[in-house]
C-alpha cells in the first residue's frame, strides 16, 4: 500500500526552501518518489521548518532488491497520513480544515486531503486555485436560472444533477457555479458548503421558492396531507438531489415511510421532469415546487418556503460569461418572468451569504 514518509528541515539562511524538489528513495520504506518542499509556517504550526513531503509512486517487494514502478500514489490522503506529514497531531489537522485553511472534501462524514491541493498549499504555490473552472453551472435544477442563463446568451453550460452531486462537481473544480437547496438544522445551505470544504468560493442568493407537493388537477382539494397519497403513484427524484431529500424529510416529520407510498420506477431528474410526469400521467404526485404546477396545470399543496443559493467559484464570478449572466438577471426582464413564472421571491437575489476564507 502506498505510503508517505516527511523529512523536516531547518530552514538556513541560505535555504529558501519554497518550491524545492527533489526525488528522494527510502529504503527503509522500499518507497520511490518525488518530495514537494515548501514553507508550512504558522499555518501548520511548525515555525522555522521546512516541510518536504514524500509521496510514494512505486513500492519496493520485500522480496526484492528492485523497485517496482506502476503504482500510482493516492488521490486523497486520510487525517492520519496528513498529520504524520506536517508533524502534528490529528486534531490540529482537524482544525485546520474547519478553519478552511488546508484543503479538504468531507465525503460520508469523513475528511479527506486531495493530494493534487495539498501539495500546492504545502508549496505555497496557489497553482490549483487559480486555474480555470469550466465555464459550466452544475447542481440542482431551477427552471428560473435555466431560462436566464439561455436567455441572456452569456456562453455558460449547464450539468442539473441534484444539489449533492453539483456540490461535489464544485469542490472537485469541475463547475463554476451550483445550484443548491438544501436544509440543514441550522437553515438552508451554509452547513453543507462549509463542510463540504469549499475554497475561494462565494455563496450569493438566488431565490426563495414555494415548494410542496404537485398533484394532478383532478386531487385538488383531495389531498390535504402526505397520507393522503397511499396507493397513488409518486415520482420521485434522484438519490442527491435536494428535492428528494426533502421529501423524505416531509416523510418523516409526518410519520411516514416509502414502503406505504408507490413510488414510479423512473426517477425524474429536474423540477421540469417531475412536473411533465404528473401533468402525462404517469404519475398523480410529485414533490415540486409552485412555478411548475402553473407551468404545467397542476394542482399545488405548498409546504414549505425554500432557499435556493448558487455557490460561485470566486475568480470565475469575474469571467465575462458569468458577469453577462448576472448583469440579465438584475435587469427588468428577469424580475418580469420571475413574477410571470409565480412561487419566486427574487428580492435577495445575488446577496452574499457566506464567503469562504
Amino acid at each position: 500500500m502506498p505510503a508517505a514518509a516527511v523529512i523536516v528541515n531547518r530552514a538556513g539562511p541560505d535555504d529558501d526552501g519554497v518550491g524545492a524538489r527533489r526525488q528522494l528513495a527510502s529504503k527503509r520504506a522500499g518507497l520511490v518518489g518525488t518530495a514537494f518542499a515548501g514553507s508550512v509556517g504558522e499555518m501548520a504550526g511548525l515555525p522555522l521548518a521546512r516541510v518536504a513531503v514524500f509521496w510514494c509512486f512505486s513500492v519496493r517487494d520485500k522480496g526484492s532488491g528492485d523497485m517496482d514502478e506502476g503504482k500510482a500514489a493516492p488521490r486523497f490522503l486520510t487525517t492520519r497520513e496528513v498529520a504524520s506529514m506536517l508533524r502534528v497531531k490529528e486534531r490540529k489537522v482537524y482544525d485546520l480544515a474547519a478553519a478552511g485553511e488546508i484543503p479538504h472534501r468531507r465525503m460520508t462524514g469523513k475528511l479527506l486531503f486531495p493530494a493534487e491541493e495539498l501539495e500546492a498549499w504545502i508549496e505555497g504555490s496557489h497553482t490549483v486555485e487559480d486555474a480555470d473552472r469550466p465555464a459550466v453551472i452544475a447542481g440542482s435544477h431551477d427552471p428560473l436560472l435555466e431560462w436566464a442563463i439561455h436567455q441572456s446568451e452569456c456562453g455558460l453550460a449547464t450539468l442539473f444533477n441534484g444539489s449533492l452531486d453539483g456540490l461535489a462537481s464544485f469542490t472537485n473544480r469541475e463547475a463554476m457555479a451550483s445550484g443548491l437547496h438544501l436544509q440543514a438544522d441550522d437553515g438552508w445551505n451554509v452547513s453543507f458548503v462549509r463542510e463540504a470544504g469549499a475554497r475561494t468560493s462565494v455563496l450569493l442568493s438566488w431565490a426563495v421558492r414555494s415548494r410542496g407537493l404537485l398533484l394532478a388537477p383532478e386531487l385538488e382539494g383531495r389531498v390535504r396531507r402526505l397520507a393522503d397519497l397511499a396507493g397513488m403513484r409518486i415520482v420521485m427524484r434522484q438519490p442527491g438531489a435536494g428535492a428528494r431529500k426533502l421529501f423524505e424529510a416531509w416523510l418523516e416529520e409526518d410519520g411516514l415511510s416509502a414502503v406505504e407510498l408507490r413510488m414510479t420506477t423512473e426517477l425524474a431528474r429536474t423540477e421540469a421532469a417531475a412536473a411533465a410526469a404528473v401533468a402525462g400521467g404517469e404519475a398523480d404526485a410529485a414533490a415540486g415546487i409552485e412555478s411548475m404546477a402553473r407551468s404545467y396545470r397542476l394542482a399545488f399543496l405548498p409546504r414549505m418556503e425554500e432557499r435556493f443559493d448558487l455557490l460561485v467559484d470566486r475568480r470565475g464570478f469575474f469571467t465575462a460569461p458569468f458577469q453577462t449572466f448576472m448583469k440579465f438577471a438584475a435587469g427588468p426582464a428577469f424580475r418580469a418572468k420571475a413574477g410571470a413564472m409565480g412561487g419566486y421571491d427574487v428580492s435577495q437575489l445575488g446577496e452574499v451569504r457566506w464567503l469562504s476564507r
